[in-house]
């Protein structure tokens, strides 16, 4: 985000971490933010509606206060600097049309590259669809220290994510060694009071 602060053009810059920081803080896909109209987001309501969901489906999603305020931010400054956009998108080009996922894609290599996420510093180049990974795994993390119970919750965290069954979110917990840990310490706790 703070890279996409630096682009010399005020707009797209506000564009892009906004972006970044509604995948982040939501776990949307690409394709679900760049699909958002502006009726989309009830700001006063604390909340989003994605129409164009994996599979057709449709899912309302609360927002944080904090998130509120970000996106609020963005609409005052999209609105002045784009005071008439050629279509309803949420997030605007510099010309006021919807975001492109290829132009995005190239955006968010060169701002990888500037950060230095790139294959020397983890192993490997980062993808934009890991910040999905980690907004699950955050938030799998914050249910454990927080003694959760995750199968219940597991449900709920799917139908936010927009996946049809809970088995789909399983699958973005694998190779999470911090996750993993935290399973096992909670499991090891549960035998000890069960022993």
């Amino acid at each position: 985000m703070t890279a996409a602060r630096r682009i010399s053009s005020p707009l797209k810059a506000a564009t892009y971490e906004t972006l970044i920081g509604l995948l982040s803080v939501t776990g949307m896909r690409i394709g679900e933010t760049v699909g958002l109209d502006r009726g989309d987001v009830e700001l006063g309501e604390g909340r989003l509606t994605v129409r164009h969901g994996k599979n057709g489906r449709s899912r309302e999603l609360a927002l944080h206060p904090s998130t509120v305020t970000a996106l609020d931010t963005y609409v005052r400054v999209r609105d002045e600097l784009c005071p008439h956009p050629r279509d309803q998108s949420f997030l605007v080009t510099n010309t006021g049309v919807r975001m492109n996922p290829g132009t995005i894609w190239h955006e968010f290599d060169r701002l990888r590259r500037e950060t230095g996420l790139d294959r020397e510093t983890l192993g490997r180049q980062a993808r934009m669809h890991d910040i999905r990974h980690s907004f699950v795994l955050r938030t799998l993390l914050g249910w454990y220290r927080d003694e959760v119970d995750i199968e219940a919750q597991l449900p709920l965290l799917s139908t936010y994510l927009g996946h049809v069954h809970a088995s789909d979110t399983y699958w973005y917990m694998e190779g999470a060694p911090e996750l993993l840990a935290m399973a096992a310490e909670r499991l090891e706790r549960t035998w000890e009071q069960h022993s």
